[in-house]
């Protein structure tokens, strides 16, 4: 069983930058995809950007050119950067592993944009 710990949310100000990371307990090549999922109060789960096993990355249309998806495969980490953070991008960000069909969630980190 795969687990994940995401960490690195918080409070920034409209415009601004932070980096998510994302602890996995497995070797990441062994993980089919890995990706950023963010839920906003009162909305559905909705995907942020993948990476699958050989790095192709996915992003949703919302953080094209704003947000970037990366892994350190040595540390078995995977990382979230986002910059011209905006209000609408305030939500719990979670990591998620699909590993041969079978997907695994980490417990959220909390990113509230807002000055």
């Amino acid at each position: 069983q795969v687990q994940l710990v995401e960490s690195g949310g918080g409070l920034v100000q409209p415009g601004g930058s932070l980096r998510l990371s994302c602890a996995v307990s497995a070797n990441i090549f062994t993980i089919t995809v890995m990706g950023w999922y963010r839920q906003a109060p009162g909305k559905q789960r909705d995907l942020v950007a993948t990476v699958t096993r050989n790095g192709v990355t996915n992003y949703a249309d919302s953080v094209k050119d704003r947000f970037t998806i990366s892994r350190d495969i040595a540390k078995n980490m995977v990382y979230l950067r986002m910059t011209s953070l905006k209000p609408e991008d305030t939500a719990v960000y979670y990591c998620n592993a699909d590993r041969f069909g079978a997907q695994t969630w980490g417990q959220g980190t909390q990113v509230t944009v807002s000055s």
